[in-house]
């Protein structure tokens, strides 16, 4: 194995390219993002670290517009996250400048995960070491899309999806409970998937949701909590439900 991990452009012998994989391994080790669509309302949530006493945590953020219609939350090393953001704003703007249209949230997940593919096949560089989420409105339609990239450059579409840390719990959780809903519900999914492997509750939590007509907004920390104190008290409420005696007729 070790032979074939030296450079990106060399294929190990049973098809393996070692450096994605060691790439996939550092968005695995970053933190928890997930993101859930609704059906007027698309949510993205990233478990946030507990910033240093004397940092300005306004910052440190981990979920970021792309244009006024699309908004994108990382996991992985956030230097690379930079470098992608910064190149998509300027597509989106570009594409606005030479087609007098914004972009499509398709269109601007092809360009990030060709971004991320040509990474893998040239010598001299390295992959990026972050997995996207990216969630929009469609400009013509309206309809609301979530899609998911990799260090690989793959892309696909989905109805609610966690990647970085113990992303596979998370997903497992939302495949259970995953429904079509609107609103405030939408939020509350989202949160309720992130607490499955965030500790210590809201404030080591970060929600941002788009709507059509207001764009994307941060949540702050006081909505946050008030949400996850309605989940802890419904959750006491359905454990209550179970531990009582059933009712004699």
């Amino acid at each position: 194995m070790a032979r074939y991990d030296r450079a990106i452009t060399v294929f190990s012998p049973d098809g393996h390219l070692f450096q994605v994989e060691y790439a996939l391994e550092a968005v695995r080790k970053g933190n928890a993002a997930v993101g859930v669509r609704g059906t007027d309302t698309i949510v993205l949530g990233v478990e946030k670290k507990s910033a240093a006493k004397l940092q300005d945590s306004r910052t440190v953020r981990k979920i970021v517009n792309l244009d006024d219609h699309i908004a994108l939350a990382c996991a992985g090393l956030k230097a690379d996250a930079r470098v992608l953001i910064n190149r998509a704003r300027i597509e989106c703007q570009s594409h606005r400048l030479t087609v007098e249209d914004p972009v499509t949230v398709e269109y601007i997940t092809r360009y990030i995960a060709g971004l991320q593919q040509k990474y893998t096949q040239s010598g001299g560089v390295r992959p990026f070491g972050l997995s996207t989420l990216i969630v929009g409105f469609d400009p013509y339609t309206g309809v609301p899309s979530l899609y998911q990239t990799d260090p690989s450059g793959t892309f696909s579409a989905w109805k609610a999806n966690a990647t970085g840390r113990n992303s596979n719990s998370m997903r497992e959780f939302l495949e259970k409970n995953y429904k079509e809903t609107s609103g405030q519900e939408t939020v509350k999914l989202a949160i309720r998937a992130l607490l499955e492997v965030v500790e210590s509750g809201g404030k080591n939590i970060e929600i941002a949701v788009m709507t059509r007509e207001h764009g994307l907004r941060q949540l702050e920390e006081a909505e946050i909590d008030a949400i996850v104190a309605e989940i802890e008290a419904e959750k006491a409420a359905a454990e209550a439900a179970k531990k009582a005696p059933p009712k004699e007729t």
